[in-house]
């Protein structure tokens, strides 16, 4: 059931996003791969020990600082943070063992990152292209 909920709001989200015009700001992405990275930091606070804390925030480091370098150099970077982290969601558990990770957030956050991250992509290669399509015909 958590990767079907992961699925749809992955697809509700970053279709209304698109569809509203929210997500063509370039720090949108970023900040939402920053957001996703920090749950885990939450559930650590829930666990109460320390090195629990500092391992879960070294991890979120990784993905926040490409989600900065997203914002900063290459989009690109931030479609890799959102993906990345959630193949990591996967692999979380044999990192670290928190406590404060409720049993279906791993399965959840995944499918929400990957098809996030997917959607993104192609929203990106497509407004690529479009971009590309205009410039030929001068409708600039």
């Amino acid at each position: 059931m958590e990767y079907i909920v992961g699925v749809t709001l992955a697809l509700l989200f970053c279709g209304a996003a698109a569809g509203l015009g929210m997500d063509r700001e370039r720090v949108f992405y970023p900040a939402v791969a920053m957001a996703v990275t920090s749950c885990y930091l939450a559930f650590a606070v829930a666990d109460g020990r320390g090195e629990v804390w500092v391992s879960e925030l070294l991890i979120a480091a990784v993905f926040i600082a490409a989600a900065v370098l997203g914002f900063k150099r290459n989009p690109w970077m931030a479609v890799l943070a959102l993906g990345g982290h959630g193949v990591m969601d996967v692999f979380h558990h044999l990192l670290v063992h928190n406590e404060g990770v409720p049993r279906a957030w791993p399965g959840f956050c995944m499918s929400f990152d990957v098809t996030a991250a997917a959607l993104v992509a192609g929203l990106m290669l497509m407004r690529a292209r479009g971009e590309r399509t205009a410039q030929s015909l001068d409708l600039r």
